[in-house]
């Protein structure tokens, strides 16, 4: 097998988290639950080792799954004919994801079942829009979730390179806004869409994107930002 440079790799790993969510059931509840857990966090504004408590709980969670699919595929290559140990393997391995779920499950209750429960959405939403820092890290997660889920639905290109939309103008358009919604420094602006453009000029003269490509992350990239703060603010 080839040797694989490093964005090769990256690849071929976040090929391999979408396909575990594509096809598995219960990896795409886990991820909906660590989402939910993790706005809760936020919300309730937990400390920062709390949430990293809360962090390392999920991460384990989603591992344990991963390892249980991967552990699946590769027992049933051994062939179609009942093996027990290939069963005792496959138990195995779903046990390890039910260790991993009763304790992310016991961490969840221990952190939040001494917070108040008096929650309302918009207490949520402005204790994330007063934080220029939680409103950053929302809009880039939410730009390459959505850049991630269209190059898996519409198949082309790799998670990092190619394909549709521009992932790094996506990022680049991004930033841009977000620091346009957050400084009135009119030089800082300008000078980031500069870089923006370059970003997104550099996936056009490598050959890596198309014009369109590249104007749909661009679009993508002002959009999502644009949205959450009228949204958060």
């Amino acid at each position: 097998m080839k040797r694989q440079n490093i964005v090769q790799s990256f690849n071929s790993a976040i090929e391999g988290f979408i396909y575990v969510l594509k096809t598995q059931r219960n990896m795409r509840l886990h991820f909906l639950i660590a989402i939910l857990a993790l706005l809760l966090a936020v919300y309730l504004n937990l400390e920062r080792l709390e949430i990293l408590l809360l962090l390392v709980a999920i991460c384990f969670v989603l591992l344990a799954e991963m390892l249980n699919t991967a552990i699946e595929i590769s027992a049933d290559l051994l062939g179609d004919s009942y093996n027990p140990m290939i069963r005792i393997t496959k138990d195995i391995a779903a046990g390890c994801v039910l260790v991993a779920s009763i304790n992310a499950f016991v961490v969840g209750y221990l952190l939040f079942l001494s917070r108040p429960w008096k929650i309302r959405i918009e207490t949520g939403i402005e204790k994330i829009g007063s934080s220029p820092w939680h409103i950053t890290l929302l809009i880039l997660i939410v730009v390459l979730f959505l850049v991630l889920l269209s190059k898996a639905l519409l198949r082309r290109g790799a998670p990092l390179r190619g394909g549709m939309p521009s992932g790094h103008a996506a990022v680049a358009f991004s930033i841009w806004a977000t620091i346009s919604f957050l400084t009135a420094n009119h030089l800082a602006i300008v000078l980031v869409f500069v870089l923006a453009f370059l970003v997104a000029r550099s996936r056009l003269s490598g050959g890596v994107h198309t014009v369109r490509e590249v104007v749909a992350g661009s679009a993508l990239g002002i959009l999502v930002p644009t949205l959450i703060f009228q949204i958060l603010r």
